[in-house]
């Protein structure tokens, strides 16, 4: 109870710059429109407004196309300007408080606007030049994106808390740690060193678990954490658990959230290695193809029902895994997994 205490009095407290932890976190960047997955949605977003919005002057579908067309060409440069001036300025803006980079946003999506217009002018499109219209709905479409950057950025917090807690509850199970330590203890006196290196592993487990689940790792740190798991493991398992590696060291730096491929190794124990009595084939394999990582994690299932069971199990774990990979990849992160003659696949593709 002391340290708890010590601790809520300390997260309160002022660091060296006299201001506490709360106020630190109001300031950084509370929308990033250099994400992939930002640039489509601000284009698909600004189009079907634009492509609404041209219903209003004509009537026939060639002429509506046409008059799409046309503001198309003005409008798609105007939001790819905004796009790259927000990503440029976004170090800048992140040392801003959080109502300046709301008006910041806006008012450069009103220069969009306006940039758009002048070049409808400059082309003898229009005439008069709607510069004040134009203005207005560049503000009005930022501000729509602003919102929808700010929230998907707020998303990140309680998913990366709820997949900790997830996570911890898995990691931490009592009759995990139970099978750790008795394997410890039986290998004290015959085989002191395995037994020392099976607490160390478990200490790094612990270690890993209780550390930020907020900040990406890279793959080459999520595969010595998987090893320290499966390591344990297989000293409970024997030769009932059948590794086999095949690690590209190309892919090692890929960015991607801390605990991501431990719940999936451990899923595959749990549910192909524990229930059977022959034990499973595990398998582990990264590989790098282009500006892709692909990450597989297949485990062999036996039975009918213990195949169905695997199918139905850890849905939350699986759930809380790729929510995780969406929110840091977005669009550049697909997650699949699925059973398929006998071995359950969970495959994941994520940037280099």
């Amino acid at each position: 109870m002391a340290d708890m205490k010590d601790s809520e009095i300390l997260s309160i407290l002022p660091d060296r710059h006299g201001k506490p932890p709360a106020e630190r976190q109001r300031r950084g960047p509370v929308f990033d429109t250099c994400e992939v997955g930002a640039v489509l949605r601000a284009v698909v977003l600004v189009q079907v407004v634009l492509a609404a919005g041209s219903l209003y002057w004509q009537f026939t579908f060639v002429e509506w196309l046409v008059r799409y067309s046309i503001l198309t060409g003005a409008t798609l440069p105007a939001t790819l300007a905004w796009l790259i001036a927000a990503c440029a300025l976004k170090k800048v803006l992140a040392r801003l408080p959080r109502a300046w980079q709301y008006a910041t946003g806006v008012g450069l999506g009103a220069l969009a606007g306006l940039y758009g217009c002048g070049m409808l002018a400059l082309s003898g499109l229009v005439s008069p030049a709607p510069w004040v219209a134009s203005a207005l709905t560049g503000a009005l479409l930022a501000a729509l994106l602003v919102a929808a950057l700010v929230l998907r950025a707020k998303g990140r917090t309680p998913a990366a808390t709820a997949a900790q807690l997830s996570e911890l509850q898995a990691r931490i199970r009592p009759h995990f740690l139970f099978n750790t330590l008795n394997s410890a203890i039986a290998l004290v006196r015959a085989e002191p060193a395995r037994a020392e290196a099976l607490l160390e592993d478990l200490s790094d487990l612990f270690r890993h678990a209780l550390a930020d689940v907020g900040k990406p790792v890279t793959l080459e740190q999520e595969i010595m954490l998987a090893q320290r798991y499966l390591a344990i493991e297989q000293v409970r398992f024997g030769a009932r658990l059948r590794l086999s590696w095949t690690l590209d060291p190309a892919a090692n730096q890929a960015k991607m959230p801390s605990l991501l491929l431990q719940p999936l190794v451990e899923n595959a124990v749990m549910h192909g290695v524990e229930p059977s009595p022959e034990g499973a084939e595990v398998r582990i394999s990264t590989e790098r193809r282009g500006d892709k990582v692909v990450i597989k994690v297949m485990n062999t299932v036996a039975g009918e029902r213990a195949a169905q069971e695997q199918a139905r199990g850890h849905g939350m774990a699986l759930a809380n895994v790729r929510d995780r990979l969406n929110l840091l990849h977005d669009v550049q992160g697909h997650f699949q997994a699925g059973l398929k003659n006998g071995v359950y696949r969970v495959r994941i593709e994520l940037p280099a």
